[in-house]
Formats: structure tokens, sequence, C-alpha cells
């Protein structure tokens, strides 16, 4: 199955168009390589996807064409979630709210 449609039907990412915009952006990685959104994705597979401040690191467990909405859970395990701390705070000037 290619990795957009992957994505979007295990609910990773909601929509397969921005799941094609992010692997496009280079921030999908299966194994330690950059993927395409029309890269193979099997069972087995280790997928790490970049959000914001957040990579999430799945396995892939099950490939199905069309879940129902329980049974997509099924089709990956997350094996981490590691947040970012580089992304700078946005700051707020206290001295203004008196």
């Amino acid at each position: 199955m290619r990795l957009d449609k992957f994505l979007k039907v295990s609910r990773l990412i909601k929509r397969r168009t921005l799941a094609k915009q992010i692997c496009d952006a280079g921030r999908v990685t299966v194994g330690d390589r950059v993927a395409k959104a029309s890269t193979d994705v099997g069972v087995g597979d280790t997928l790490s996807i970049r959000y914001g401040n957040k990579t999430v690191t799945v396995e892939v467990r099950k490939i199905l064409e069309h879940p129902r909405r329980d049974e997509a859970l099924e089709l990956y395990h997350v094996v981490s979630t590691v947040a970012r701390n580089d992304v700078e705070p946005e700051y707020v000037d206290d001295e203004d709210s008196d």
C-alpha cells in the first residue's frame, strides 16, 4: 500500500492530500530513509512522522484497504513519541497585565 494512503486509512493523518504534502516535505521516514508518498509500506515497517514539535514512531501491524474506525488502531503500534524542546515558547509580557 502507498505510504500516503496508509497514513490516511490508519488515521495517523486526517487527509490523503495532507499526508502527501507531509511526505513531500521530508517529514516521514520508513526505516531510516526519508520516504515519498508513493513508497510501498508493508507489515513490519517502522514509520517516523514529524508533527510540529513531536515525532511519532509506529510499527505497521496490518494492511487493510478500508478499515472501520475501530480497526484503524489495529493497523499500527506506537513505538515512541518524542517531543522536541528546541521550539521557542511564545513570549508573554506579564508587566502589561496590571
